[in-house]
């Protein structure tokens, strides 16, 4: 990540000023680097930030303005041009031939969301959403990638506002750590447009039936999401958080507690 001079806003002025206070002279002359925001996110880590949410959520979205720099063509080997849209904008990257999706977008373009977990396909943590079907980044090749869209977790909300899912989420605690959640919730995003498709899944009484939108049961959103792992167990709240998103109805919390 390349260090830009930057002009801070008075929220932001504030949060340097109260949590790192030794770092706002660096920051105002110099600008904002990589240091600066990995000492955000363990403020954010360890609950410090509530009392600076307007300031912290402009710097996380600056975060994604700051120029990533790029690799000299003589660092990579077998490098292919590949050109395809990532959450609607338009990217155009020299990447090694046998560099991951997942690689390409933590490393080269900067977009962390999506996590590498396992990287052998196994935990769902790297699930991105490509022509509108939720594949694994970590087994997909950057390169294959040429001509297609691809939305991660940073593309879903719309500018302020949070995906449906996204609210769903948060309003259920569908996530502990945190650290499978942008895999979850993409999985869960194409999801909807596979229900909605009529997709037959391993409890589809009859596959022969012509396809009709399915109301997901949380058997059938067990058997969905099977691929995603949560590590903390907060299955519950994530079925409740795709049903509520599917359904557009309250659906209460079931709270179970150890006899």
């Amino acid at each position: 990540m390349n260090q830009q001079k930057t002009q801070l806003t008075a929220e932001e002025i504030k949060l340097f000023g109260d949590l790192m206070p030794e770092e706002l002279a660096e920051i105002t002359q110099s600008g904002l680097n990589r240091r600066h925001f990995m000492k955000l996110v363990g403020l954010a880590s360890a609950g410090l930030l509530t009392s600076h949410l307007i300031g912290a959520e402009q710097l996380f979205a600056r975060a994604a303005d700051i120029n990533i720099e790029d690799l000299p063509e003589s660092a990579i080997e077998n490098g292919v041009m590949v050109s395809f849209k990532v959450n609607a904008a338009d990217k155009k990257v020299l990447v090694d031939s046998r560099s991951s999706l997942l690689d390409t977008l933590r490393e080269r373009l900067g977009l962390t969301g999506s996590k590498k977990g396992c990287d052998h396909g196994q935990c769902g943590a790297c699930t991105v959403i490509l022509d509108g079907k939720r594949i694994l980044s970590c087994l997909t090749l950057a390169a294959s990638c040429e001509g297609k869209s691809v939305i991660t977790i940073e593309g879903l909300a719309k500018g302020n506002e949070l995906n449906p899912m996204q609210a769903a989420f948060l309003k259920h605690d569908g996530f502990q750590c945190g650290f499978c959640t942008p895999g979850q919730i993409c999985s869960a995003v194409a999801l909807m447009k596979e229900a909605k498709d009529g997709q037959v899944s391993y409890l589809t009484k009859d596959i022969r039936t012509k396809a009709a939108p399915v109301m997901l049961s949380d058997e059938e959103i067990a058997e969905r999401m099977s691929g995603n792992i949560c590590r903390c167990g907060a299955y519950p709240n994530i079925v409740a958080a795709i049903k509520e998103a599917q359904s557009g109805k309250d659906v209460q919390q079931n709270w179970l507690f150890a006899g």
